[in-house]
């Protein structure tokens, strides 16, 4: 709270607003919205879109014709999550120009998108069309006034309407699903039907271009899941950093397997991860590989290090995130990506309930996601048992070279 208020306090500061007689200025403007600031709404929302799925539809060809339906198709506030001045307000003017999915489809796809409202209507356009793009998701909101944001829960996760997609997908048209959501719904039923799947999250004002640049092939998609998307509406997925009894075992009848796991993000070029080497040093736990881009087209890998600690005085996850590096490779291009994991990055809370750092042997695992592991490492923490405090919480060293 101390620095909080001290940050608000010397904001005012620095503005004058606490010197006497200071007068709010009401003859200046500001730009709000300037062009750099916009470029980098652009370049975070194309970065941010994951996509889940593909059988070869995407990117979308210039001569297929697409039907483009869902409530989410044609709203801007598709874009918008639920602390946005726009969605606190909706009667209020925009103030800045929020393109929908729809206009930028058409822009991108000039003449090749046909859009149709309303359920039966969408049906038809989807049997006319090559492609259908059924858009769907949450509209965001406060204390109930919306499918997602602060108060605004959920008893399942069914995709809000997914009787449109299930109606769209008996035609037998091949189906892109764009979620433009505040959560992860459920996908089980879903991941195999549709021809691809593409998630956003509440993108921002430059969503709309920046799904449709991944929808087009404009954008090579490199966004990787921030959460696990569960498989079955009425049933906890298993987190990411779930212990060995919260995946399939025989002590429960539920299966906690995610449709897609954390991290994981497909890519419309291909990448080959060569020369992994690891071990231990004075400066700690190493890890290390080579990615090239063995597509045709540039492209983004991200390299995830996760840690496996299979003895333990307490029960630890399966694994844990310790870092990553997003790779930027044209197409022959290759990158060697180097970790440093000091040891302090490994501790955990022991029986004694302070955070220790507990000596013995583990395993790195480089992998494309917490569900597809690449390399296994074996390595060891050395020296004796020590607990650290809170300033002695150490990162893991990432260097791409």
């Amino acid at each position: 709270m101390d620095t909080a208020v001290s940050r608000v306090l010397r904001q005012k500061c620095a503005l004058g607003m606490l010197d006497a007689g200071w007068q709010r200025d009401t003859s200046s403007t500001v730009d709000l919205d300037p062009p750099e600031g916009r470029a980098i709404a652009r370049r975070i929302a194309e970065e941010s879109v994951v996509l889940l799925s593909n059988d070869g539809v995407l990117p979308l060809r210039d001569d297929v014709r697409v039907a483009l339906v869902g409530v989410q198709a044609d709203t801007d506030a598709a874009m918008l999550g639920c602390y946005t001045f726009p969605r606190h307000i909706p009667s209020a003017p925009r103030g800045v120009d929020i393109p929908t999915l729809r206009s930028a489809l058409s822009t991108a796809l000039p003449g090749a998108a046909v859009y149709a409202e309303g359920g039966a209507d969408a049906v038809v356009a989807a049997r006319d069309a090559d492609v259908c793009v059924v858009a769907l998701g949450d509209q965001s909101g406060l204390f109930g006034r919306g499918t997602s944001g602060e108060g605004c829960d959920a008893s399942d996760l069914r995709i809000p309407g997914h009787e449109l997609l299930d109606a769209v997908l008996e035609t037998g048209t091949p189906v892109v699903l764009v979620l433009l959501t505040g959560r992860p719904y459920a996908l089980g039923a879903y991941a195999d039907r549709c021809a691809a799947i593409v998630q956003a999250f509440f993108p921002g004002e430059e969503g709309g271009p920046a799904v449709a640049g991944v929808l087009t092939g404009r954008v090579s998609p490199s966004g990787r899941l921030p959460v696990s998307v569960p498989s079955d509406p009425f049933a906890s997925p298993s987190p990411y950093l779930g212990v060995p009894l919260a995946s399939v075992n025989s002590s429960s009848s539920v299966d906690p397997t995610t449709a897609f796991a954390f991290g994981h993000g497909l890519s419309y070029t291909s990448f080959e991860w060569t020369d992994v080497t690891g071990g231990t040093d004075a400066a700690g736990l190493t890890a290390a590989v080579t990615v090239t881009n063995t597509g045709d087209r540039d492209g983004a890998e991200v390299v995830q290090l996760y840690l496996h600690d299979p003895v333990a005085q307490v029960t630890r996850p399966v694994r844990k995130l310790l870092g990553f590096a997003k790779v930027l490779l044209a197409p022959g291009e290759s990158r060697r990506v180097d970790f440093v994991v000091p040891p302090e990055a490994t501790a955990f809370t022991g029986r004694s309930g302070h955070r220790i750092v507990e000596p013995g042997d583990v395993e790195l695992w480089l992998a494309a996601s917490s569900a597809d592991m690449r390399h296994v490492l074996p390595v060891r923490v050395e020296g004796p048992e020590r607990e650290i405090g809170p300033g002695e919480e150490r990162d893991t060293r990432v260097t791409v070279s």
